[in-house]
C-alpha cells in the first residue's frame, strides 16, 4: 500500500453534526410563536414540498402577526376604554350631521404626526364618545398609545393632586399617551378649580402637539360657565381649535332609537 493510500486511509471521519436545543435558543431569542409552530410546520413543509425559504418566511410571519396582535391587546387594555368601537361600528346613516369623509386624516397617522385636536358636541346619545373611541383605536393601530378619561374624573384628580402640591406628578399619565380623550366634559357640576387644572392638561399637551379629543353635551359657548372661568375656557377652546375641528353633532339618541318619536324622552335644543 502506498503512503498516500495509507494517509487516506487513517484521515479521519467528519465530526458529527453538533446538536443544538432548538427549543431552548428560540425561547433564549423571545420567539414564542416560532417556537410553537416549528415543529408543526416541519412536517407540512416535508408533506408539501416546501422550500426553506417558504418555511422560515411562514414562521417570521407567524411571530409578527402576533407580536402584532399582542402589542394592540395589551394597548387596549392601557387606553382604559370604557367599551372598544372601530369607526366601522358608527351608523353614519342615523347620525347624519356627520359624514365619514368629514374625518379625513383623524383616522390616519396624521392625527398625531400633525398634532390634530377634535371637539364633539351634541346631546348624549349622538355618538361622540364612540367615534374618539373609534379614532383613538385607529391611532392605536397605526403603532401610537391612547388614553380615556373621563372629565369629571381628570379633573378631581388633579384638583386634589393640586391641594396637596402633587399636580406636576398627577399630570404626567395625562401627558405621555399620543392621544387623549377627556369624556364628557359639563356633565357634572366639576370642581371650583375645574379651568385651572384642565388648562394645564390641554396647555401641555398643546405645547408638546399632542392631541386630545374631547366630548362635551354642552354648547362651546357655555363652556366658561362648565368651568368655572370664561378667560380659561376661551383659552382652552383657543388651544384645541388652533389644530383642531368641532365637529357638532345632533339628533335623537342612538340608544333609544328602538322607540317612535312620542316615545322618545324630548331633547333641548341646543346650539354649538
Amino acid at each position: 500500500m502506498t503512503p498516500a493510500a495509507t494517509r487516506r486511509r487513517r484521515a479521519p471521519s467528519a465530526p458529527p453534526a453538533p446538536v443544538h436545543d432548538l427549543d431552548g435558543m428560540l425561547r433564549r431569542l423571545h420567539l414564542p410563536t416560532v417556537r410553537r409552530l416549528y415543529a408543526e410546520l416541519a412536517t407540512r413543509a416535508e408533506t408539501e414540498g416546501m422550500s426553506y425559504r417558504t418555511y422560515l418566511e411562514t414562521l417570521i410571519a407567524e411571530e409578527i402577526a402576533h407580536r402584532a396582535e399582542t402589542r394592540l391587546t395589551r394597548a387596549v387594555r392601557k387606553a382604559r376604554f370604557p367599551f372598544l368601537r372601530t369607526i366601522d361600528d358608527f351608523n353614519f346613516t342615523f347620525q347624519t350631521a356627520l359624514k365619514l369623509q368629514m374625518l379625513g386624516s383623524y383616522l390616519g397617522p396624521e392625527l398625531v404626526s400633525e398634532g390634530k385636536n377634535a371637539i364633539f358636541s351634541g346631546p348624549s346619545g349622538t355618538g361622540k364618545s364612540h367615534l374618539c373611541i373609534a379614532i383613538a383605536y385607529r391611532a392605536i393601530q397605526h403603532g401610537y398609545e391612547a388614553r380615556f378619561v373621563g372629565a369629571d374624573e381628570l379633573i378631581g384628580e388633579l384638583s386634589r393632586a393640586a391641594t396637596k402640591a402633587r399636580l406636576t406628578a398627577a399630570l404626567a399619565p395625562y401627558l405621555h399617551p399620543h392621544v387623549l380623550i377627556i369624556d364628557e366634559l359639563g356633565y357634572l357640576s366639576h370642581a371650583a378649580d375645574a379651568a385651572n387644572v384642565l388648562y394645564r392638561v390641554i396647555n401641555e399637551r398643546y405645547l408638546q402637539r399632542r392631541p386630545i379629543l374631547l366630548t362635551t353635551n354642552k354648547p362651546l359657548a357655555a363652556l366658561g360657565d362648565v368651568v368655572h372661568d370664561g378667560d380659561l375656557a376661551e383659552a382652552i377652546l383657543d388651544r384645541l381649535l388652533e389644530r383642531g375641528v368641532h365637529f357638532a353633532l345632533r339628533g335623537r339618541s342612538y340608544r333609544t332609537r328602538h322607540l317612535s318619536e312620542e316615545e322618545a324622552p324630548p331633547r333641548r335644543a341646543k346650539s354649538a
